[in-house]
């Protein structure tokens, strides 16, 4: 497919990365393949992931197709961008139709990338996931990636002011071992397994994070930071969704 928008988006990002100086580690690239389709899950911290996330696919030459809300392509702004991206539009009431555009997508060849949780995790730790990114790759033959992102969560998050123009915030980016899932499997099991690397990969990116200060706002709990914890967290979703339904039916 054509690709006018991709790569001065990518371009324009490490400028604004370099002159911002922001300090991004990338370990573990190599694991995403140079060519075929790979589904990449990562953990959701930030508005911001999806740019961070695929910064690790372009060692590889690759360009990453990410599922987002259909709200993203809706706007003004942002919506030409996505579409332009080639991107992937998830339609709450309509999610066949953006999981079989990811199928296609991933047996033409695309790598895929999956926001597992669905929505940021406001404590800062990987929520319950479902099975739609092992479907995906058992549906089109593909191996799929865990990854866990550090660090964006201080720039731009749920609830908290964006802080976009900040300078010399370090950044994250671990890829994990694939998994090989296939028809037969206990989906539900691989999923597990899949949560699970993915935490191990994000407890690391904390632990080995440059800076853990304790009490800060972008810190989980467990580390003493003043994040929810995710049964706190888990309350504030639930009225946020609770909130939104109120408008739909209003």
């Amino acid at each position: 497919m054509a690709e006018i928008v991709y790569p001065p988006v990518i371009a324009l990002a490490k400028t604004l990365f370099r002159a911002l100086d922001l300090k991004i580690h990338v370990e573990g690239a190599e694991r995403i393949p140079r060519t075929g389709g790979a589904v990449l899950a990562s953990n959701h911290i930030s508005y911001l992931d999806f740019i961070f996330a695929g910064l690790a696919a372009l060692p590889a030459e690759r360009l990453v197709r990410f599922m987002a809300k259909k709200d993203v392509f809706d706007h003004r702004i942002s919506g030409p961008l996505m579409r332009g991206m080639h991107h992937i539009p998830v339609d709450r009431a309509a999610g066949a139709a953006a999981f079989g555009a990811s199928l296609k997508a991933l047996k033409s060849g695309e790598v895929v990338g999956v926001f597992a949780e669905a929505t940021i995790s406001r404590s800062f730790t990987v929520k319950e996931i479902k099975n739609g990114a092992v479907r995906m790759a058992v549906g089109a033959k593909v191996p799929l990636i865990p990854m866990a992102l550090w660090g964006t969560q201080r720039l731009w998050t749920k609830g908290r002011p964006r802080r976009l123009l900040q300078r010399h915030v370090p950044i994250t980016v671990l890829v994990g071992e694939p998994l090989e899932p296939k028809r037969g499997d206990d989906y539900d099991a691989v999923t597990a397994e899949l949560r699970r690397r993915m935490a191990e990969l994000l407890d690391r990116a904390q632990r080995t994070y440059p800076e853990i200060p304790p009490g800060a706002w972008w810190q989980p709990s467990h580390f003493g930071g003043g994040a929810p914890t995710p049964e706190e967290a888990a309350k504030l979703d639930a009225a946020e969704a609770q909130a939104r339904q109120g408008d739909d039916l209003s």
